[in-house]
């Protein structure tokens, strides 16, 4: 890795932990809500089991965010955006 690219990597990572510990705030924040968890599992045509094993989550997480009662955090979340927007690449890239 150059050292350019490490050096805006490391800033980035240094980013991350003061917006976790409250000391700068993001510069956009996404929150998945409990019907876009289950629209994007629909859009793939997925059962709850199927979705799961394909994300690599418990079964019983994916029931409790699309029931409300959780809600996908850290890179979960990034990774349902994705699937959001590009449903067929992200089912492609998990299933290769």
């Amino acid at each position: 890795m150059k050292k350019e690219k490490f050096e805006e990597l490391l800033e980035s990572a240094r980013e991350g932990g003061r917006i976790l510990r409250g000391e700068a705030k993001p510069s956009r924040v996404w929150k998945a809500r409990a019907d876009d968890v289950k629209q994007v599992r629909k859009k793939l045509g997925l059962s709850q089991r199927e979705f799961a094993l394909l994300f690599g989550i418990n079964v019983a997480t994916l029931r409790n965010w699309e029931q409300g009662r959780r809600r996908p955090e850290g890179p979960a979340r990034v990774l349902l955006r994705v699937a959001a927007k590009n449903p067929r690449a992200v089912a492609q890239a998990l299933r290769t």
